[in-house]
């Protein structure tokens, strides 16, 4: 009988003894958990190094230079490419901020473009004789908050080297161009004239579009002249004090037969409130006008309507010119490129209009070397409006 009693305690535990067990397997699941969470942040920071070896790897055989700016505007990366352009070491420049890195001899160029702000797209920065960078520079944000920036350098030496040989080239045969165009010019303005005995009609009809091609063609060779001066900086010869209304009524009267001949309403509003003079060249100024108009009404059929626009914001201290036409617009896709050398959009060349592409250009270099700002807002087969400003 007692060994069945003995039997039936030990299956009958009492409280007590349940406890410890309970709390040893909570601790043990407990500890379980814990090393998976510690394998898994294991796991993670391999990776997190994995990634960050790449990233620096990346960056330290990046074929242009980077410097990368923290918070406080301190310089906290610089890669090898950016070193051998300012012949820095790392040790000497890394934690130092803006101020700092301006009184280094080889970085003062560099600091003076960046600014406080570090906001730059694409300016150029000598270094030295054989070496031209262009600098830009990129903001770098976590969750919406700026972090940092990364300045990015590419060297553009050679293609400087390339756009010079090929200004030098398209100036060169332009001017030689020009010369024997004038002759064949006032050659048959001779003979359309009678100056060398009467013209039948039909040849006369010959003559005349032998006149206008050439014409064309000599318009087509002062624009290039003029995009190589723009290219190497001599464009601007004679800034003086003018009468901006003066010069915009000069470019006006001569393009009102153009748009009368095609039937289209021309109009200038004078404005009433008295404009400041402005420092400009007068020439240069007057042939952005002159792009931006005759653009307007050559892109403008039959019927529809060019305004021509001044006025004059005391407060901004500056005089807004526009010009508003009811033409083919330009596709949204290419609004984009409008300013770019021998730019055409889609819709004029299919319209069989002329033109060389470089007007807008021109202009826009013009506008520019004054100190003004150029745009334009456009609607595909409703018009466009150009715009620029300048300093009053």
């Amino acid at each position: 009988m007692a060994p069945k009693l003995n039997k039936i305690k030990n299956q009958t535990e009492s409280p007590e003894e349940e406890t410890p067990k309970k709390e040893f397997e909570e601790l043990r699941g407990t500890r379980e958990a814990l090393l998976n969470i510690l394998e898994d942040v294991e796991e993670a920071r391999k990776e997190a190094e994995e990634e960050r070896d790449k990233t620096l790897a990346i960056i330290e055989n990046f074929p242009e230079g980077l410097l990368f700016f923290g918070g406080e505007n301190e310089l906290s990366s610089i890669n090898p490419k950016a070193r051998d352009f300012f012949n820095l070491e790392p040790e000497n420049i890394l934690g130092k901020d803006i101020g700092a890195l301006r009184k280094i001899s080889s970085l003062q160029p560099l600091m003076e473009i960046l600014g406080e702000e570090l906001e730059v797209y694409q300016k150029e920065l000598k270094i030295r004789e054989g070496l031209v960078l262009e600098v830009s520079t990129i903001a770098i944000t976590s969750a919406e908050e700026k972090v940092g920036a990364l300045v990015i350098l590419r060297d553009v030496t050679r293609e400087k080297i390339i756009e010079r040989l090929k200004t030098e080239f398209v100036s060169i045969a332009a001017h030689q161009l020009r010369t024997p165009l004038s002759a064949i010019k006032w050659t048959l303005r001779m003979i359309l004239d009678g100056d060398l005995g009467e013209i039948q009609q039909e040849q006369r009809k010959f003559l005349e579009g032998t006149y206008g091609s050439n014409e064309r063609m000599i318009k087509l060779i002062n624009d290039l002249l003029n995009v190589t001066r723009i290219e190497e900086g001599r464009f601007l010869y004679d800034i003086k004090s003018q009468d901006i209304i003066d010069i915009v009524k000069k470019v006006i009267d001569s393009l009102k037969q153009i748009a009368k001949r095609k039937r289209v309403k021309f109009s200038f509003k004078i404005p009433k409130k008295e404009i400041p003079q402005v420092e400009v060249d007068s020439e240069k100024i007057s042939l952005a006008i002159q792009n931006l108009v005759d653009n307007a009404i050559h892109y403008t059929k039959s019927g529809g309507e060019v305004k021509v626009s001044l006025s004059y914001s005391k407060k901004e201290k500056q005089i807004l010119f526009s010009v508003k036409d009811t033409g083919i617009g330009i596709p949204k896709e290419q609004q984009r490129r409008v300013f770019t050398r021998f730019f055409r959009a889609a819709n004029a060349i299919r319209a069989e209009t002329e033109g060389t592409g470089l007007g807008l250009f021109i202009a826009k270099n013009i506008v520019e070397a004054h100190g003004g700002k150029i745009w334009f807002e456009s609607v595909e087969n409703k018009g466009t409006t150009f715009y620029f400003t300048l300093r009053a």
